[in-house]
């Protein structure tokens, strides 16, 4: 980590973030984490941080979970949310599927964003893509009736499975279905990122995704 980023994990992880492997058993209690009851949203890797913290600051509202196995990211997002002033963002760092699995109460999510997660581009590699059947079906079962599932990725196969698996996921609804392709309009409260430039620089479409628990 750099300089900045260990002394903003040094000043606000004891109170803004947990490691997922030292949670007590049973549901997170965001009530008590959070100082009050608000809907929660979960954002499936944070990566740096740079539209995790602008989406909390746009909602304080709601209260902003982020998961993420990168402790330098979760040290820069601290950084972004400590300039941007937000209070509703708390930060856990570990395995999404365990957190989803063992920590988050069925029907308790109003939203799971899921924004250029790792491609994995390799054939052979694909296994490893977090969108899959398995984790689709424990993701909707966690969120709330009219709760979002919002997936974002600029490669084309990856976004193909995503269709392929959400569609054939009962508890889902694509909210865009009659549109052309299934695909969501891009929303313009997403904040466009290093990422999403250089996917447009380099010729690839930038694909949404937004289903709802039925």
């Amino acid at each position: 980590m750099t300089v900045g980023q260990q002394k903003a994990w040094d000043r606000h992880w004891s109170e803004l973030g947990s490691e997922v492997t030292e949670l007590p058993e049973g549901p997170l209690d965001t009530t008590s984490w959070f100082g009050r009851t608000a809907p929660v949203v979960l954002e499936i890797g944070s990566g740096m941080g740079e539209t995790t913290a602008q989406l909390a600051a746009a909602q304080p509202d709601v209260n902003y979970l982020a998961v993420e196995v990168y402790k330098p990211g979760l040290a820069q997002l601290m950084l972004r949310a400590e300039h941007l002033g937000v209070t509703n963002l708390r930060l856990l760092r570990g395995d999404a599927i365990v957190l989803l699995r063992e920590h988050v109460e069925s029907a308790s999510l109003s939203e799971v964003r899921i924004y250029f997660p790792d491609p994995w581009p390799k054939k052979r590699h694909h296994k490893r893509r977090l969108v899959q059947t398995a984790s689709v079906e424990l993701i909707a079962s966690r969120l709330r009736p009219g709760g979002v599932l919002h997936l974002a990725t600029d490669w084309e196969n990856y976004a193909e499975q995503m269709m392929e698996v959400c569609t054939a996921e009962p508890a889902l609804r694509n909210r865009f279905a009659d549109a052309p392709g299934g695909w969501a309009p891009r929303p313009e409260w997403r904040p466009v990122t290093k990422f999403e430039n250089r996917a447009h620089d380099e010729g690839r479409v930038v694909h949404d995704l937004i289903f709802e628990r039925v």
